[in-house]
């Protein structure tokens, strides 16, 4: 990502939220606009897969809270595109090192060992950098996974096929075939060039002539036509953790694109969908299931025995005069969480009412209905009716 790219793109107005947005409503915005700009979803459609690249671009900076707040600070610092000095910066001097402010974040994280990273020759003290090559860090890489119910409750190892930018094997990634590139003399092996903004100090772009490699092939790669980057395939195992949720998006850091001339690999971001369950809901770390009983269990009391996930059933009591809906809970039966342990099982109460009655069964009910004829359970019905 160019300085240029990083000041002026608004990420905000990509993922279509405000700039105070929560997490909860970055992550609500990116699932929805991923999910209808997925390539899978637009076979062919070069307009929808630039724009999934675009909101994927968006939630790797507004996603990751340190991200986040390098972005807008150098939104705050820079406006659109260019430096708005404060107080005392009348006339383009400057009473502080702007070198100083940039390097102490380089100790960070974010992107690439913090805001100095991204603004690297974004002050220039001195002229030119000398002729050298810089590493660059491979694409991040996204993918999307479908889990069972309960793979995604217990885990799983499944196989992803991956497809990304690599370095061509032709050329063995410097874009010549006869394997000799030039360092490019219009950026001197940097891959960028300055870009005067007045005030003292200069922007960086990616330089138009190397594209940013810093190389030039002299006798470039059929191949990948001296680009020496070449479309790959691959198959991996990637391993879910227990007690994913559907949507949930998982970071393997340096499992994405293999970098250039020693850099790092890019990242795996893996969207995970989860099927349903035909006896299973879930609710947080905690699974649901709904549980029949009789009329006579849920009046008398008694005994029910309750399936679980994957182990051997519980049994719950009923306390006598159980109404139907109610909630009880089987401790530790429910899903894994991120210590370890594992949520409840939460077991609602359904009073089936019978449809067919043999003459005995049908002998019994006429006699509770005798036994309980002065009884009206809607007589507090009405009552609240009236006062209201």
């Amino acid at each position: 990502m160019s300085t240029k790219d990083f000041i002026e793109k608004d990420y905000y107005k990509v993922l279509g939220v405000p700039k105070d947005a929560t997490e909860a409503e970055i992550k609500k915005a990116y699932r929805k606009l991923a999910r209808e700009f997925h390539p899978d979803a637009n076979k062919g459609n070069a307009k929808a897969e630039e724009r999934f690249k675009e909101i994927s671009e968006a939630n790797d900076i507004l996603g990751d809270p340190k991200k986040r707040k390098e972005y807008d600070e150098a939104r705050a610092l820079f406006g659109n595109g260019g430096f708005r000095p404060g107080p005392g910066a009348a006339g383009g001097s400057f009473n502080f090192d702007l070198g100083d402010l940039f390097g102490g974040a380089a100790q960070g994280g974010g992107f690439g060992g913090g805001i100095g990273d991204v603004f690297g020759g974004l002050f220039n003290r001195g002229g030119a950098a000398g002729p050298r090559t810089q590493p660059r860090r491979g694409q991040d890489v996204e993918s999307e996974v479908t889990l069972s119910f309960t793979e995604a409750i217990e885990g799983a190892t499944v196989p992803l096929r991956m497809s990304s930018q690599a370095p061509c094997k032709a050329c063995s990634g410097t874009g010549d075939k006869n394997g000799t590139p030039r360092v490019c003399p219009t950026c001197v092996g940097t891959g960028q060039v300055a870009r005067g903004s007045g005030g003292g100090f200069s922007l960086t772009d990616p330089c138009p002539d190397c594209k940013g490699r810093g190389l030039i092939a002299e006798h470039p790669c059929e191949e990948c036509k001296g680009s020496g980057r070449a479309k790959s395939s691959r198959t991996m195992q990637v391993r879910i953790p227990a007690g994913v949720t559907d949507g949930q998006r998982i970071r393997l850091r340096g499992k994405g694109a293999p970098g250039e001339r020693g850099g790092p690999a890019g990242d795996l971001y893996v969207v995970v969908h989860v099927g349903e369950h035909p006896v299973f809901g879930r609710k947080g770390d905690n699974l649901t299931v709904t549980v029949p009983v009789t009329y006579p269990e849920a009046a008398l009391g008694g005994e029910v025995r309750v399936p679980t996930l994957g182990g051997p059933p519980v049994t719950l009591k009923l306390p006598p005069g159980t109404p139907n809906g109610r909630t009880m809970r089987a401790r530790g039966k429910g899903a894994v969480r991120k210590d370890g342990t594992r949520g409840d099982l939460l077991v609602t109460v359904e009073v089936r009412v019978p449809t067919d009655l043999s003459g005995k069964a049908r002998d019994a009910l006429e006699a509770y209905r005798e036994a309980t004829a002065g009884e009206d359970p809607r007589a507090e019905l009405f009552e609240a009716a009236k006062g209201a």
